[in-house]
């Protein structure tokens, strides 16, 4: 019985090990149904009322379950932007559908780059992964 559960245990190890050297960085956001990854470098936001500004901001991008919908939630106070639909055109490059915004977002598995203005609220980000 100790053999049974020594051999149980190698194959789980070897499991756990295979699982996590397949979760990589290098995932692309635009050719994966679902994606979760972390962006660093500079954010900004500005309205009326803030001008939020680091060097040193993070930005957490989710692709949700629709495949086309993302989630982009900021460090430092700045506001996340959720639900915006993109397709994608190209090689890595995302679009916003059906949008009032001015919005410029390319997103790959290195680098994050978006200006996003609608209602007098802009949104900025260049960050690398």
């Amino acid at each position: 019985m100790k053999n049974v559960f020594k051999i149980l245990g190698v194959f789980v190890l070897l499991f756990t090990a295979f699982s996590l050297s397949s979760c990589r960085d290098d995932d692309d956001p635009a050719d994966n149904d679902f994606f979760a990854g972390t962006y660093k470098g500079s954010v900004s936001y500005t309205d009326s009322d803030n001008n939020i500004s680091t060097d040193n901001g993070e930005v957490f991008v989710t692709k949700i379950a629709s495949g086309t919908k993302y989630n982009f939630r900021f460090s430092n106070g700045i506001p996340e932007l959720n639900g915006l639909e993109f397709q994608k055109q190209g090689d890595n490059t995302l679009v916003m559908v059906n949008s009032n915004a001015l919005v410029y977002v390319r997103i790959d598995n290195n680098e994050l780059k978006m200006i996003y203005t609608v209602d007098g609220k802009t949104w900025r980000a260049n960050c690398t992964r």
